[in-house]
């Protein structure tokens, strides 16, 4: 360099904060001109090594302030290097540089402000499942900038293609995650991405070479034979059998485990051929769902009219958390010998498929029961199973004579 510059990190022993410690600074030397910066740092005077400039010993705190050390020092190093070919440096543009960076807008920053507005929409237009993934997206984000940066933020500049290989990675190695899964995080994540680029935080889309391909997976469903079974099974424990019930009722009205939490009685109206209706709206999208109610639903509706949990909560049902319901489902499971991965969501499977499609009914009822906008998201749902083929099989029979 053709100036003469120094980089000194330094702990000021004379000042002590309220914590007891010394705040740590950087000194920035060019041509005889100093600047003093803090690094909103601090660690106990006796940890510092003046002749190093780092922190002593192996503990969290002095690893977490030694790479921040180094951060810096690269940081400074480039900023300087930037400033000489440019050749305006000096200690006023230097700090304007980094005042300028400390001013960026950063991807755990805009992520955290993004969650805050959702949350503040959650009935009205927003369920709390979707604010849900974007909480556990963003503590993944977090883990993943900490494992691979020793950081808890980074700027969108480093938000790169690069960054999205590595992320993607993360959740492939670290969290053992399926492809399916993986990519939804990753959609989770490009939504900051985009209103960062939206906003012009950022000049490049690091989503721009990266193709999502979801695998085709056959979603669990109970089949005839199942479903009598797990009907027909009674339990001693109550959380089971209330787990069960809630279970049937989802299998026999097809409604998401969102809308079932949320049942209440304003929900429950008069059809127009004088029986009793769930009438609605999709908590996920807000598209009108109407089911008929007949026996077997009516029945555990009934159940659980006194229950003290409905009656605090003034809800038709007692549902407890997903996470909780879909753990009970795994023992139910066991219990009743069914070898399948049951979910609250492969209640909705088994109402399109076994229910309503194996027992013939309209195709564009089942999408008008299901809340969705047309029936090709129904069959994503319903699936011809061996009872729909052997039905429709039979129409044939004996319809063509060989010999």
């Amino acid at each position: 360099m053709s100036k003469s510059t120094s980089i000194l990190f330094f702990a000021r022993k004379t000042t002590k904060l309220k914590n007891g410690e010394s705040p740590i600074f950087v000194r920035i030397t060019i041509d005889g001109q100093r600047l003093d910066i803090s690094l909103k740092r601090s660690i106990d005077s006796k940890h510092w090594d003046s002749k190093k400039g780092k922190c002593k010993g192996n503990t969290l705190k002095a690893k977490e302030n030694n790479r921040y050390i180094q951060h810096m020092n690269e940081k400074i190093l480039k900023l300087i290097n930037d400033l000489e070919i440019q050749e305006e440096l000096s200690c006023k543009n230097l700090k304007a540089c980094l005042n300028q960076e400390k001013d960026e807008h950063s991807i755990i920053g805009i992520f955290k402000k993004h969650n805050e507005r959702c949350e503040k929409r959650i009935g009205i237009d927003m369920a709390e499942g979707t604010v849900e993934r974007y909480r556990t997206c963003l503590k993944h984000t977090q883990d993943f900038i900490k494992m691979q940066y020793h950081l808890h933020d980074l700027p969108l500049g480093k938000i790169n293609h690069q960054f999205i290989c590595d992320f993607e990675h993360y959740f492939r190695t670290e969290r053992k995650c399926s492809t399916n899964t993986t990519f939804k995080y990753l959609k989770n994540f490009k939504k900051i991405t985009n209103l960062a680029l939206a906003n012009e935080w950022m000049r490049t889309d690091p989503f721009a070479k990266i193709k999502f391909k979801m695998e085709k997976v056959d979603k669990e469903y109970l089949d005839d034979e199942e479903l009598n079974k797990l009907m027909n099974k009674k339990f001693e424990i109550r959380r089971l059998e209330v787990i069960k019930d809630l279970y049937i009722f989802c299998c026999f009205t097809g409604l998401a485990f969102s809308d079932v939490k949320s049942l209440n009685q304003e929900h429950i109206v008069t059809g127009i051929d004088g029986n009793s209706w769930i009438k609605s709206k999709r908590q996920k999208t807000k598209i009108e769902f109407e089911v008929p109610l007949f026996d077997i639903p009516k029945a555990i509706l009934a159940k659980y009219k006194n229950d003290p949990v409905c009656q605090i909560q003034q809800k038709l049902l007692p549902v407890p958390s997903n996470q909780k319901m879909n753990a009970y489902l795994k023992e139910i499971a066991d219990l009743c010998g069914i070898n399948k991965n049951l979910s609250t969501h492969s209640a909705r499977h088994t109402f399109a498929t076994t229910v309503t499609l194996g027992n013939n009914l309209n195709i564009k009822a089942i999408s008008k029961m299901m809340g969705h906008t047309n029936t090709r998201m129904t069959e994503n749902y319903a699936r011809a199973g061996e009872k729909l083929i052997s039905n429709e099989m039979n129409k044939i029979q004996g319809v063509y004579q060989y010999g």
